[in-house]
């Protein structure tokens, strides 16, 4: 198993109820804060984003990082800090 570090920008509380319970149902979770979680899977960082992209709506963010050395993202702010994350990540 794999720990993941989850960021959320969710626009509509409902859905982020939803995406919660989502991570939730993995098991091995731990709210970290109101937007980030830690989760523990046999997935892989895209796997966790796709599986929230299902709940996710314009406007929403998701961010997935296994510590430090695989990640994935949809909806960053822009291609400037898309390629900082490439680059650092």
């Amino acid at each position: 198993m794999r720990t993941y570090i989850v960021t959320l920008a969710v626009t509509d509380n409902a859905r982020r109820a939803n995406m919660e319970n989502h991570l939730r149902s993995y098991g091995f979770y731990c709210p970290i804060h109101d937007n980030c979680w830690a989760v523990k899977v046999n997935k892989t960082a895209a796997d966790i984003r796709d599986d929230l992209m299902k709940l996710q709506q314009p406007g929403d963010r998701i961010f997935v990082v296994r510590s430090g050395t695989e990640a994935a993202w949809n909806a960053t702010y822009g291609e400037k800090n898309t390629e900082w994350l490439k680059e650092h990540l």
